[in-house]
């Protein structure tokens, strides 16, 4: 039995209200522990914390004197794995192998990533004529934006919090972190790593709760708070993006996405298949960049739809600490009620269920878990909600094409625009139909092969804004100019 503080100025700190909330296992539905509630008294300590922070001992030191702090960080994510992997394991139910190859080693990684890229990140400088023939210099310098708010999602709760706060305390700033309420223990373990770093207190901060009248509407709406970066649904971003325009604080916000694969005749079709099975039920279907709608060209349709079904039945559900578990269970009962309801819905709809569409067979010890079966649909109408609507389960339709043109315009017919995967081994086909898909990433030939260099984000109503490299920098510092006549 765990208990789950929110941590404030370097230490752990109960409730002020004395309110907790329970953690749940999603494989079993036992009682992880209890977590703290931050009430708004605890949320305006945090920020308060933060903003002095800004101007202690992290505002006064270089990029580099951050950085190697930021390289011990991620040397103490690296030192206490197993203890990393157990936690996000606990929240999320996900299996050891994945969080293995992919959480917990990003999580580091984000760190030193961006502690090195600081040092890189160039700025402009222009010897200005003046009327007098002396001139003057004009050169623009970066300095932090301030105190930011890092709401965090459940679906990768370690790597999604340290990817805005990696470059965030690189660039100088201070953080009050609010964490998935399904999915607080790689956060709160955070705490520890930046205590035994170095990193002074105030720095990092993390406020436990909800969003609506509790920490995360209190954080988004304090008034100490200056930029606001945010992962998870649409709906919620639009609520923060309302709480930022309040004193004009930038935003950054990931959201949803209706995200689709379009399969080309002339693809490989092993490298296809492999890819739509990642793409589709990694993470169990959590994932913002996965497929849920796949467009498969005719004379490779029927072949695609059996090949995939027949792949994915072959898929272990399982505990997290099973080797052979490819497949967990969603996040959390109430999530496990939405997704059923949309296999509901699309039997209603008119699908032709291919694989799945219900709950799976588990072990007694497992029977109140939150799982769900990996799910294939065909046959359904363009219109349906199911194919329209995020689902975020493992779960996807799949629908025939005849020509580029027609894909092209199924795979724009949605308000998201976050990712894409296109597969054919036609390079030109590639980079025409490439260039015409509305999203802000897109794969060919693979799914999740991740630069951090590059820009990540989404259009429409997939977001707001671009985070990676760079551009991450851009959003976590305020550039200024200062002239000087000679």
């Amino acid at each position: 039995m765990t208990e789950t503080k929110n941590f404030i100025n370097g230490c752990y700190c109960d409730s002020s209200s004395g309110k907790t909330f329970d953690n749940i296992n999603p494989c079993t539905g036992e009682l992880i522990g209890k977590v703290h509630e931050a009430s708004a008294k605890d949320v305006d300590r945090a920020v308060r914390a933060a903003r002095k922070a800004l101007y202690g001992p992290w505002g006064k030191m270089t990029d580099m004197e951050r950085g190697a702090i930021l390289h011990r960080v991620a040397d103490g994510i690296e030192a206490r794995f197993d203890e990393f992997l157990a936690a996000e394991c606990a929240d999320t139910g996900k299996p050891y192998k994945l969080a293995s190859h992919i959480d917990i080693p990003r999580g580091a990684a984000n760190f030193r990533l961006f502690a090195d890229a600081v040092a890189n990140f160039a700025t402009e400088a222009f010897q200005t004529p003046t009327p007098d023939g002396q001139g003057a210099f004009n050169v623009a310098v970066r300095k932090p934006k301030g105190v930011i708010a890092v709401i965090s999602p459940w679906n990768l709760p370690l790597l999604l919090m340290t990817w805005k706060v990696g470059p965030a305390l690189a660039s100088g700033n201070t953080v009050v972190v609010k964490p998935s309420e399904e999915t607080p223990l790689t956060t709160s373990l955070l705490g520890e790593v930046m205590n035994d770093a170095g990193v002074p207190p105030g720095v990092f901060n993390v406020v436990n709760g909800f969003g609506p009248d509790s920490a995360g509407a209190f954080l988004t709406e304090h008034s100490g708070v200056d930029a606001i970066t945010f992962t998870g649904e649409t709906r919620t971003g639009e609520i923060i993006a309302r709480a930022a325009a309040a004193g004009l604080r930038d935003v950054s916000l990931e959201c949803g996405g209706k995200n689709p694969s379009l399969v080309f005749a002339d693809c490989d079709l092993e490298k296809a298949i492999e890819g739509t099975l990642r793409s589709v039920f990694s993470n169990c279907g959590q994932v913002c960049l996965g497929t849920e709608r796949v467009y498969v060209e005719r004379p490779l349709f029927a072949e695609f739809v059996r090949r995939l079904a027949q792949e994915a039945s072959n898929f272990k559900l399982g505990v997290p600490t099973d080797p052979d578990t490819d497949m967990g269970p969603l996040v959390s009962r109430e999530h496990q009620k939405k997704v059923l309801a949309y296999y509901a819905l699309a039997r209603e709809e008119g699908a032709t269920v291919v694989l799945g569409g219900g709950v799976p067979d588990v072990p007694e010890s497992l029977a109140n878990g939150a799982w769900v079966e990996p799910t294939i649909w065909t046959d359904l109408p363009d219109d349906a909600r199911v194919v329209r609507e995020e689902i975020f389960g493992p779960c996807c339709h799949i629908r025939p094409f005849d020509t580029e043109e027609e894909v092209i315009e199924l795979a724009n017919d949605t308000t998201y625009g976050l990712a894409a995967a296109v597969w054919t081994e036609n390079v030109s086909r590639a980079l025409r139909v490439s260039r015409q898909i509305d999203c802000g990433i897109l794969w060919v030939n693979s799914w999740f092969l991740r630069d951090l260099r590059t820009p990540f984000g989404g259009t429409k109503h997939s977001g707001l804004g671009r985070e990676g490299g760079v551009h991450s920098l851009e959003f976590y510092t305020e550039l200024q100019n200062i002239c000087i006549k000679v």
